[in-house]
C-alpha cells in the first residue's frame, strides 16, 4: 500500500477517471506510449471510454418532433 493509501486517501476512482478522460481524447497508440502500456491495454481503455450517443440522439429527435410547430420541419 502506498503512503497515500495508508493515510486513507483512495485514488483508484480518480485514476480511472483520468485514464478514461485521456482515452477519450487520445488515439490508442499515443495513449500506450504516454502511459508506457501495451497498445492492447490502451485499446481496452479507448473502448471503455467510447460514448454511444445513439439513444440520446433518438430521444432528442423525438422530443423535438413532438414540440415542433405545425408547418416547420
Amino acid at each position: 500500500m502506498s503512503h497515500v493509501g495508508r493515510q486513507g486517501v483512495h485514488t483508484r476512482a480518480a485514476r480511472t477517471a483520468a485514464l478514461i478522460t485521456l482515452a477519450t481524447d487520445l488515439p490508442a497508440r499515443v495513449l500506450a506510449d504516454l502511459l508506457d502500456v501495451h497498445v492492447h491495454t490502451a485499446l481496452k481503455w479507448v473502448r471503455r471510454a467510447q460514448r454511444d450517443w445513439t439513444t440520446y440522439l433518438t430521444a432528442r429527435a423525438a422530443s423535438l418532433a413532438d414540440t415542433a410547430e405545425p408547418g416547420r420541419p
